[in-house]
């Protein structure tokens, strides 16, 4: 409809009646109001069940904005168009422009709700800001109308005054009709309710006053249990697609499968079955968190880490839930219960869509909840990376077992004087990704920005290159693969490769004589060295864990007269084996050579090479004829070998530093010898050399 400038007083009446009674006008109007309303309340007020149901109405009322908005706004411009152009024209004509960007921001911002992993930053700024926009224009558009009414109205006739109210009112109407829908949806739909209580038999004072979780120092905020629901759920964080690839990272990690671990489960049922249920609470804040805070770790119960459904050992919220940490280790550390959005943990495609979609609309607490600084600091890898055993667990005293974190903080790859030089544990443990993951990017990362479409990954690549495969883990042999190649140093982190040098993490150089006669000594040194590990090496378990020099001396025939390290056909390392690891004792000198570390006051072998430091290992080699057949090292790591009459030279030297995750005999313990299983070997680092042998001063061939 178009009305001329000059038209009659009366047919400019008729025009604001019509105006004013329009239905989809006053439809309009009421969704404008409830959608700057819901608005608003998601954008300044605290997180909350009403404005996560707030959202999803918001969102889908206005989609069903969108075309009557068009419409009635198209043929409300078109009627008043030819009409001069005042304060009131004004403001209306920026209302719609404002309202048109912030429809169009909105559908943007609901379709990547829907297919998209995150909403984007200028699209929500954007959004934000035109409603803004709307609200002053749009209130400065009615206001003006009702000023001029209330000047005029010894002219308006009870049709306009009528038509006007009635609009009013049924905007008003509407609006709140729509709040209450709100309303009542938060009063039926809260997010599920955790039961957080200890099975009635629960033991809370194991040990006299160190807490309910004792003997870990794991605590909870609320110092009692948590629902098993609370820490678990790390599907949903692939299945969501926004962090699919983190996800697809950790499937095949140590920390998926830190419960889940075979070896585990069989030594945490021997120290249950030798120390009582409760005492496996001391290993539960590290590999069990879920099971240990819901009090599955109890007198009584048969199955100690509850597997059932909770397949997740170290899942994603049993590291981001964790709001304190301490560097006294053995889970020094304190879990909260993250507030949840209201659709998650409902099960269902429905739930599972809008849980999704709500946390991917309104993420500000889904961040600010689960991501935070700490998480960058070798601190809070302290509370777990470090352990030590005391009264309450052996019954005698304190004694330090692993400790990545001192070791490193001690070692040459902190630098608190000039932190730049500093390598800290997430730089190689979890090294920068490319990636399309809404974590990419991150500010507060040292030598990162919050575009560089990178982020940390999760795979936490260390020593383990045994269990993924024994479990048959999903990505496994991905996994398995990367972690030998990291045991080589051969994986890049270009981000700090200016920090080291590039090969072996561990290299080794053999150093031998050019040339010996018969009958003469000579040594076969083999330098080690720790040069890019950031704590000792080898680490972590060393009563289970091997590394050893595997040498062997062959003659020009490829005929061996000599080894140390080789491993035999019932898969041991054989005596008097250049090796690092640990042998700890009990209170009694007895062995601990079933990972009872419960019972260990102490060691009495230890060999690890602290970052930077090398070891040498000596080998006195004595070509006198002497009978060795087996041409074995004895165990003081001197030799002799015979040398025939027909030997000839020169005698070729290789070596190996190998590495593998369990010891044979520990294996063969927890799931018996018939069993068959072995841990694969990775080579770490190798040297080769030559000797020339000379017969009275003349050097053999």
């Amino acid at each position: 409809m178009t009305t001329s400038p000059k038209a009659s007083s009366q047919a400019w009446r008729d025009l604001r009646v019509q105006g004013w009674r329009d239905k989809t006008g006053r439809l309009v109007s009421g969704l404008t109001l409830f959608l700057l309303v819901t608005g608003l309340s998601i954008y300044l007020l605290p997180f909350s069940v009403f404005n996560q149901h707030a959202v999803v109405l918001h969102s889908l009322v206005g989609l069903a904005f969108v075309p009557p908005a068009t419409s009635y706004l198209v043929r409300h411009i078109r009627a008043y168009w030819d009409y001069p152009l005042t304060h009131i024209k004004f403001s209306g004509y920026a209302a719609a422009v404002m309202l048109a960007i912030c429809s169009v921001s909105g559908v943007v911002l609901t379709w990547q709700g829907v297919a998209g992993t995150q909403i984007t930053y200028v699209w929500r700024t954007t959004h934000n800001l035109t409603t803004w926009g709307v609200l002053l224009f749009l209130g400065a558009h009615f206001a003006s109308l009702w000023a001029r009414a209330r000047a005029t109205k010894r002219e308006l006739d009870p049709q306009l005054t009528d038509s006007l109210l009635g609009h009013s009112g049924f905007m008003s109407v509407s609006a709140a009709v729509l709040m209450i829908v709100t309303g009542a949806m938060t009063f039926a739909l809260q997010p599920v309710e955790m039961v957080n209580e200890f099975p009635a038999d629960y033991d809370l004072e194991p040990y006299e006053g160190a807490g309910v979780f004792s003997p870990s120092l794991a605590r909870t905020e609320s110092g009692g249990a948590l629902d098993a629901r609370t820490l678990a759920g790390s599907a949903s964080c692939g299945t969501s697609r926004c962090h699919e690839e983190i996800y697809q990272e950790w499937l095949p990690s140590a920390h998926r499968y830190a419960s889940m671990d075979v070896g585990f489960q069989a030594i945490q049922g021997v120290m249950a079955k030798q120390n009582g249920a409760v005492s496996t609470r001391y290993c539960g804040g590290c590999h069990d968190p879920i099971s240990l805070f819901s009090g599955t770790k109890n007198i009584g119960v048969e199955n100690l880490t509850g597997l059932d459904g909770y397949q997740e050992g170290i899942s994603c919220l049993a590291c981001h839930a964790i709001e304190k940490t301490d560097i006294a280790g053995n889970a020094n550390y304190v879990m909260s219960q993250p507030e949840r959005y209201v659709w998650e943990q409902r099960g269902g495609p429905v739930a599972t869509f809008l849980a999704d979609y709500v946390i991917r609309t309104y993420p500000d607490h889904h961040v600010d909840s689960l991501s935070r600084r700490m998480f960058k600091t070798p601190e809070f890898c302290a509370a777990c990376h470090k352990q030590f055993i005391d009264e309450s667990v052996n019954q005698v005293g304190w004694v330090q077992l692993q400790n990545q974190f001192d070791n490193w903080r001690a070692s040459r790859w902190f630098d608190e004087s000039i932190p730049e030089r500093t390598v800290e544990c997430r730089e190689c443990h979890m090294p920068l990704q490319a990636s399309h993951d809404p974590a990419a990017g991150d500010e507060a990362d040292s030598n990162r920005t919050a575009s560089d479409g990178r982020h940390r990954s999760h795979r936490f690549l260390g020593a383990n290159q045994y269990v993924p495969a024994l479990m048959e883990l999903e990505g496994a042999e991905e996994h398995v693969a990367l972690v030998h190649s990291w045991l080589k140093g051969e994986v890049p982190i270009p981000e700090i490769a200016n920090k080291w040098t590039k090969g072996p993490a561990v290299p080794i150089e053999l150093q031998l004589p050019e040339s010996v006669n018969v009958g003469d000594a000579f040594k076969l040194q083999v330098h080690i060295i720790n040069n890019k590990v950031g704590h000792d090496f080898p680490t972590g378990p060393l009563d289970i864990i091997q590394a050893w020099l595997h040498v062997e001396v062959t003659d020009a025939n490829g005929v061996a007269v000599f080894h140390s390290g080789r491993v035999d056909d019932r898969n041991f390392v054989e005596t008097g084996t250049f090796m690092f690891k640990a042998e700890p004792v009990d209170r009694y000198g007895n062995l601990i050579d079933r990972h009872n570390l419960w019972e260990m006051v102490g060691v009495r072998f230890k060999r690890s090479l602290f970052p930077g430091s090398e070891e040498v290992a000596n080998f006195d080699i004595r070509c006198s004829g002497a009978e060795n057949p087996e041409g074995e090292a004895p165990l003081d790591e001197s030799f002799e070998f015979a040398v025939p009459a027909d030997l000839e030279g020169p005698l070729s030297v290789t070596v190996e530093l190998n590495y593998r995750k369990f010891d044979q005999y520990l294996l063969n313990f927890a799931f018996g010898e018939e069993a068959g299983l072995t841990a694969p070997i990775t080579t770490l680092s190798s040297a080769t050399g030559t000797v020339s042998l000379a017969r009275g001063g003349k050097q053999g061939l």
